[in-house]
């Protein structure tokens, strides 16, 4: 048994021809929906990135107890235990988070691993002193703001904005990206291809091919960004700022556009691994496997981005496509089961018959890939300490705090580390030691009062928001855009984040936070 799992981040469901999409040609992802089964109703867990990835590595939720962060020693990886049974795991991937503070131990539970350098502002080539003002006239801005930057001498973290000098190291990079090859995601092929071509007579292997396209910036070759020439002349607009949409009809177009020529390069290079499935048949033998992490709004809701806001169908509900070897009868089907991010745990390690460990509430897909049922009725999905979203796949309830002030929860972990920091001083101080929850394998943990600021919780989410929580019907209003009221519909999806919460052995003061304690006191009288 071999398998690939191509992983990118922040490809929407809706740019695929597949799901209904037409804005974007995507034929390859569109061919490999001919060969596999596709998932209508597959939804994230735990939000953004990185949550979303100890999510893929555990088989269960994590945004109940901490944010943003590293894989924790008692956690389970697929790829650990697929090593512990003879499987050899591999992983090529330009995530530029794996390497900071808060991706620490994700790609060191393979055996093997290649990172590929240049995504987002992890830098190609070194500028100690690179040409701001060129910069400055190249990039609008608006997305790169680059004003604070000292204009003479070395440009270094600790005299630059944050902000600033992240964007502007993409600008660097930009400066050496002159030919396709040049591209991370055209070297994360190439290193997948060498790969398969060396290992291509062997058994018993797992590769992730884990690409940050199209993730923001939406920087594409020339080739792809001419299919969706928007008409614009003004400076490079191609990494929004998470924030309410301010700009012209013709910016807006040119930042979609960008996106679009980017999932466009996806798409192509996706091709090329169809192509060596054929020409090797390694259909026979080998499982593909496509999803990303989360969606991306790109004006819809009056937003950019994600993290910010609810999170709409845009963000939480995303394409997932399967090929197992033998399921030929059910090549281009559409499964209707409700399905989400950490079910891909239990069914990588079902592809090699490797035992589930007991800590794991998700559900195996193989199941549906045989044309049964998996069990899942529902399922919850969020940030720590942003609303709880809870859907059936009909509705989405987003149950906010009872208190929209941005009040934090403590986190529970003993990783501490935000993004790309180690935990501060302040939040250090505030840590206690306490009993182990029921995935902890007998460990105690820390828990600590994280600052409220930090931007890869909820908590802005529910500052910005400010309406209470809220019901969609999807099945009349898939673009949520008029909230319903239904008593019966809201409790009985309250009574789905309680089991949730409860079967994730959730802290108690996250059922406090959002008012459900009543509720889950009433439900078990």
């Amino acid at each position: 048994m071999r398998t690939v799992f191509v992983l990118f981040d922040s490809l929407n469901r809706a740019a695929l021809g597949a799901y209904g999409g037409s804005a974007i040609a995507t034929p390859n992802f569109d061919r490999f929906a001919k060969r596999s089964m596709t998932f209508d109703r597959h939804y994230t867990g735990s939000l953004p990135c990185m949550p979303a990835r100890r999510d893929m590595h555990t088989g269960r939720l994590n945004f109940m107890h901490r944010p943003w962060g590293p894989l924790e020693p008692f956690d389970n990886s697929f790829a650990q235990l697929l090593s512990q049974n003879g499987v050899y795991s591999h992983i090529v991937s330009d995530h530029l988070h794996y390497f900071e503070n808060g991706g620490t131990g994700y790609v060191n539970a393979f055996d093997s691993w290649d990172f590929i350098r240049g995504q987002e502002y992890d830098p190609i080539k070194v500028m100690t002193q690179p040409p701001v003002e060129r910069l400055r006239e190249k990039f609008d801005q608006r997305h790169y703001p680059m004003g604070d930057l000292p204009s003479e001498g070395n440009v270094t973290r600790g005299n630059s904005d944050a902000q600033a000098w992240r964007r502007s190291r993409h600008a660097i990079n930009t400066l050496f990206m002159e030919d396709e090859q040049d591209y991370p995601t055209a070297k994360c092929f190439k290193k997948a291809f060498e790969f398969l071509d060396i290992n291509n007579n062997s058994d018993d292997w797992f590769l992730q091919l884990e690409c940050f396209d199209p993730h923001e910036p939406f920087t594409a070759p020339a080739r792809f960004r001419a299919a969706y020439d928007s008409g614009y002349n003004g400076k490079i607009l191609d990494w929004p700022i998470y924030e309410k949409v301010t700009n012209s009809a013709e910016e807006v177009a040119e930042i979609r556009a960008n996106y679009a020529a980017l999932v466009a390069m996806c798409d192509e290079y996706f091709g090329q691994l169809l192509d060596w499935f054929d020409r090797e048949d390694a259909w026979a033998d080998t499982a593909l496997i496509l999803t990303t992490d989360h969606g991306y709004l790109l004006g819809e809701h009056e937003w950019w981005a994600k993290n910010k806001m609810p999170y709409y169908e845009e963000i939480s509900h995303i394409p997932m496509m399967i090929w197992h070897p033998g399921m030929d009868d059910k090549a281009g089907t559409h499964c209707q089961s409700l399905t989400q991010t950490p079910d891909l745990m239990p069914t990588i390690l079902d592809f090699y018959n490797v035992e589930i460990p007991k800590e794991v509430t998700a559900h195996s897909l193989k199941p549906l890939l045989n044309g049964d049922k998996n069990g899942r009725e529902s399922a919850i999905l969020g940030m720590f300490a942003g609303p709880i979203c809870a859907t059936d796949g009909r509705y989405t309830y987003y149950r906010f705090p009872d208190e929209l002030n941005g009040a934090p929860l403590p986190a529970y972990t003993v990783m501490p580390s935000h993004l790309a920091s180690a935990f501060s001083i302040e939040e250090l101080k505030s840590a206690e030691l306490v009993a182990p929850f029921d995935f902890t394998k007998g460990a105690p943990v820390m828990r600590y009062t994280l600052n409220p600021d930090i931007g890869e919780t909820g908590v802005a989410c529910v500052a910005n928001w400010g309406e209470g929580s809220c019901l969609f019907d999807l099945e009349s209003d898939p673009k949520q855009e008029t909230p319903i009221d239904d008593p019966a519909i809201i409790d009985r999806l309250n009574q789905c984040i309680i089991d949730h919460l409860t079967q994730h052995n959730a802290p108690e003061e996250v059922f406090a936070h959002y008012g459900l304690e009543k509720l889950r006191l009433a439900a078990s009288a």
